[in-house]
């Protein structure tokens, strides 16, 4: 099979092509797994973070990708829950332990033995990839391959961050970061809680112009002040210095959910502005946002198809998937990146 496939660790500033294609044996599914012919793979940030180290997979040479949509072209012993043939997609997480208090409950993504596909094990930059058929979801027909690849993790993982707030109809919502996950969180709000306002912070021009055609009532940069306090934020950036700047902004007893794998060590410094009356003060909240349990993918891809929801996508080879990376890196978005692999 083709495959884009990472080598070693670098910079994309300096090496803009940092995944090689490259032909791998096809892969076989073991007890319990399924083979999937790869049709769509979405181009997340965290690919990113896995590029250049931030958050770095366990063991190299690896297949990234955690968004994959496609077709179970065979089934390993005892796999029986997906016939051939059958349209499926894979998410951030590919399995968990199932036995901890975690996995009893219901939140896999807390597992301390948590694998994610695309770092952990190869995934969906490729014409194949197996997977635990546990792990699998069918996809709604409403939406096409390439449409519902950025629902499984941008979509699912923005759907956790929205009910981690405990948002009620009528409040203020900040979405601070306007990139994959805060545009599809804008249209869930607005379609489950009719009343919300919704106020997008976001560095580029294009992305508050794009936020503000979704309904938002108001977008601005980082560091301008909205016209109303708000009940409860989600932050998506990678960098510290928006949340320091959000907190201002909470009402009293407001929430801030970080929905991020990790934040730039860089930025740091912004974190010395936080001060504990202007920040913290009248029982403000923060919590943060991990991966992704099964029940939020299969909960929003139910939702999203009720919704009719579709993501702003923009197509690329697989072929192409240094040039979608790149321009993730630089910034160049407007919804979501997608690899056509069929």
């Amino acid at each position: 099979m083709k495959a884009m496939l990472l080598s070693k660790l670098c910079n994309l500033n300096e090496d803009h092509s940092p995944l090689r294609l490259t032909e791998l044996p096809d892969p076989v599914p073991a007890a319990g797994e399924i083979l999937v012919r790869v049709s769509a793979c979405g181009v997340c940030h965290t690919e990113l973070d896995e590029i250049e180290g931030r958050t770095p997979p366990p063991r190299l040479p690896v297949v990234l990708g955690h968004q994959v949509v496609g077709r179970v072209e065979a089934c390993g012993p005892g796999a029986e829950a997906f016939e051939i043939g059958a349209r499926v997609g894979v998410g951030w997480i590919y399995s968990a332990c199932g036995t901890c208090k975690y996995c009893l409950a219901g939140n896999e993504n807390l597992c301390a033995d948590f694998k994610a596909t695309g770092r952990d094990v190869n995934g969906g930059y490729a014409q194949l990839m197996t997977v635990p058929e546990d792990f699998a979801y069918r996809i709604p027909a409403f939406f096409s391959d390439v449409e519902a690849a950025p629902l499984l993790c941008a979509g699912a993982i923005g759907y956790r961050s929205l009910r981690l707030p405990n948002i009620q109809d009528g409040q203020n919502l900040g979405l601070v970061g306007f990139g994959a996950s805060a545009h599809l969180v804008l249209k869930m709000a607005r379609y489950r809680y009719p009343n919300v306002k919704v106020f997008v912070f976001a560095r580029s021009a294009p992305e508050r112009a794009f936020a503000r055609e979704l309904g938002a009532v108001w977008a601005g940069d980082h560091a301008e002040e909205p016209p109303e306090k708000l009940d409860c934020a989600i932050d998506t950036t990678p960098v510290w210095g928006p949340i320091v700047e959000v907190l201002k902004h909470l009402a009293p007893g407001g929430r801030l959910v970080i929905n991020a794998i990790r934040k730039e060590d860089g930025d740091k410094e912004a974190l010395l502005r936080l001060d504990y009356p202007e920040h913290l003060w009248m029982e403000k909240e923060i919590k943060s946002v991990a991966n992704v349990a099964r029940r939020d993918v299969a909960e929003f891809l139910a939702l999203a198809a009720e919704m009719q929801i579709r993501p702003e996508v923009q197509e690329f080879a697989l072929e192409e998937a240094n040039a979608a990376l790149l321009e993730l890196k630089t910034r160049k978005i407007r919804g979501a990146k997608v690899l056509r692999v069929a």
